[in-house]
């Protein structure tokens, strides 16, 4: 696909309305072009290899052919980039779906008033440009046994965005072997889904994975989500680390903020902090991570051959402030190595 050329997409949804208003909104641009539409998986198959699209947007309930099944047999048949398009009543299925394969996901608005038609016109218009970038990538996890916390390591600040599910999953599972350590994770993600995310993460491996609430104690053997809609930061009070969850000012562009996550971790841990920047649209991170350089820590960041989206690395990485490019499977086992030699 030439970056000059329309993104070809196909709407797949058994909701003739849903295939209108989707068509309206992604035509809106110059740069797409819908180049077909499905009212089920079986014909949105016979689209895909008809009309080789650049990415097809998905409903995940449909007749006859389901978007599960549609997902496992366009992987292994003609593979092209997916964005679920879901409720939130159904925010645990959207995760399957990544697990599945999906590129990404868009939550439809609970009602279709003038102000939530357009947020949904901006970001199927912003994450259906990503797939301009897509790099791809196969990641194998591996299921560990759940075991006990031996002691505090350190805590690392995680940042997410674009294919940051699966890759926070993958990155999460591979550190079974290091329990030791806390993680806080900023993934861009509606407020409806993080506590879903944090639900599913938690069933992996020997962490106790939550949904950050204001007050909770930094402790080793734990990961904390940041609340979709809020900022997640860390701070020091009467000897503990302690998270906080204020909502965003108006100068912030995301929340959760990547950026807020990074400089609150520069503050509170100085030389000891690290920051660890993966898959993502923009530039969030690139100030934290700088924030982290100057006070003595590590940033780390996913390397364009694993992540889905070089945008938030390379942005990291421009900033001079990034001291490791890795693999997505190699930082975890990094983390597990730094982990054990600050003991």
């Amino acid at each position: 696909m030439s970056l000059m050329e329309p993104v070809k997409v196909l709407v797949v949804d058994d909701s003739a309305h849903n295939r209108r208003l989707l068509t309206e909104l992604l035509e809106s641009s110059p740069d797409v072009k819908v180049v077909g539409t499905a009212a089920d998986g079986n014909e949105g198959l016979r689209q895909v290899m008809a009309l080789h699209p650049d990415v097809v947007t998905l409903d995940l309930e449909m007749p006859r052919l389901g978007g599960y099944s549609f997902l496992r047999l366009l992987k292994s048949t003609a593979p092209t980039p997916v964005i679920v398009i879901s409720s939130y009543a159904h925010k645990t299925d959207v995760f399957k779906a990544l697990e599945l394969g999906a590129f990404d996901f868009i939550a439809k608005p609970v009602r279709p008033t003038p102000d939530a038609v357009e947020k949904l016109r901006r970001e199927l218009q912003e994450k259906v440009q990503a797939v301009r970038l897509v790099r791809s990538s196969d990641p194998k996890p591996v299921r560990r046994p759940k075991t006990v916390t031996v002691e505090p390591a350190f805590v690392a600040g995680i940042g997410a965005s674009t294919g940051g599910p699966p890759a926070v999953q993958r990155l999460l599972e591979s550190l079974a072997p290091e329990p030791s350590m806390c993680l806080l994770v900023c993934q861009h993600m509606p407020k409806q889904f993080t506590r879903a995310f944090a639900e599913r993460l938690d069933k992996l491996g020997p962490f106790s994975v939550r949904e950050a609430q204001e007050g909770d104690v930094v402790a080793p053997g734990h990961v904390f989500i940041a609340p979709g809609g809020r900022q997640l930061v860390v701070y020091r009070q009467t000897g503990q680390y302690v998270l906080g969850t204020p909502p965003p000012t108006m100068q912030d562009k995301h929340a959760p903020s990547v950026d807020r996550l990074f400089m609150s971790l520069a503050e509170a841990f100085g030389s000891k902090a690290v920051g660890v920047v993966l898959t993502g649209m923009g530039s969030d991170g690139a100030v934290g991570a700088r924030a982290i350089q100057k006070a003595g820590g590590e940033v780390w960041a996913e390397s364009e051959e694993t992540a889905v989206i070089y945008g938030m690395p390379q942005e990291a990485v421009a900033t001079g402030a990034v001291s490791r490019v890795l693999p997505l499977g190699d930082i975890g086992p990094s983390l597990v190595e730094l982990a054990r030699r600050r003991r």
